[in-house]
């Protein structure tokens, strides 16, 4: 049998199957990630509810904090500024069916975003559902936001049933790096972990690659190439939470 025939044919099995794998991760993650926005909902209902009918004012999120804090320490998702904004996205978002089927398809760094960057929310669920169909990173929305897309395309909303981003879209890369996800995994810190490694490698080979001489092992040390703050590609809670810092007293 003709070599170049089985070439071709194996390299298009393994494209096949590769796609296949991206898929099913996509889907996988879009999974977790459904379940951790309708878990940041009901509890920012529930939050909602409680306050209306015991009367309780703003520090029952500071002791609830506290005590979900106490319960799960691995997480760092229940602080008192993302349970605010549980609350905030529960009183935005009352609508259980568009919940289910398109905002929970957004990671929550995104929803948070849309949240804080556009007020009025028919503009807004304009934004979602694009993000969802084109797969936006969060800076795509920031640029289309900030020259008023909306203002260009109309703000109709089109039928989202069971429509997921493309597996190769920014926003289903963004999904699958969600610190949020990880840490309601309760596998945050192993994941950053595997992220700062890898950073750690690339910019020891580019070092090495940029020698121009023999170095002695005892003249080198590692820790003088290393910048003073490795980036990676996944974020920390604390680092979202920073960038989406405002004054929550007006929640």
């Amino acid at each position: 049998m003709n070599n170049n025939l089985i070439n071709s044919d194996y390299l298009s099995f393994l494209d096949n199957l590769k796609k296949r794998v991206a898929a099913s991760r996509c889907k996988a993650a879009l999974s977790v990630n459904k379940e951790l926005i309708l878990l940041y909902h009901n509890i920012g209902t529930e939050i909602l509810r409680s306050q209306e009918v015991h009367g309780w004012g703003a520090k029952i999120i500071e002791q609830l904090s506290q005590d979900l804090k106490v319960a799960f320490p691995e997480s760092k998702g229940f602080g008192t500024r993302n349970l605010k904004y549980m609350r905030k996205f529960a009183q935005e978002y009352t609508e259980p069916e568009f919940v289910q089927q398109v905002v929970a398809q957004l990671p929550w760094g995104h929803i948070l975003y849309l949240i804080d960057s556009v007020s009025d929310r028919e503009i807004r669920n304009f934004y979602i559902t694009q993000t969802v169909e084109h797969g936006w990173s969060r800076s795509v929305i920031l640029l289309q936001v900030e020259t008023n897309l909306h203002k260009r395309k109309g703000t109709a909303i089109s039928n989202f049933k069971d429509k997921l981003p493309p597996p190769q879209s920014d926003l289903a890369h963004n999904t699958l790096k969600d610190p949020y996800i990880f840490d309601f995994l309760n596998v945050g810190n192993e994941a950053h972990e595997r992220e700062i490694e890898k950073a750690l490698i690339e910019h020891m080979e580019k070092f090495l690659l940029d020698m121009t001489k023999p170095i002695g092992l005892a003249e080198y040390r590692l820790t003088e190439a290393l910048p003073d703050q490795i980036k990676t590609n996944l974020p920390t809670i604390e680092q979202l939470e920073a960038e989406l810092s405002k004054d929550f007293s007006t929640i």
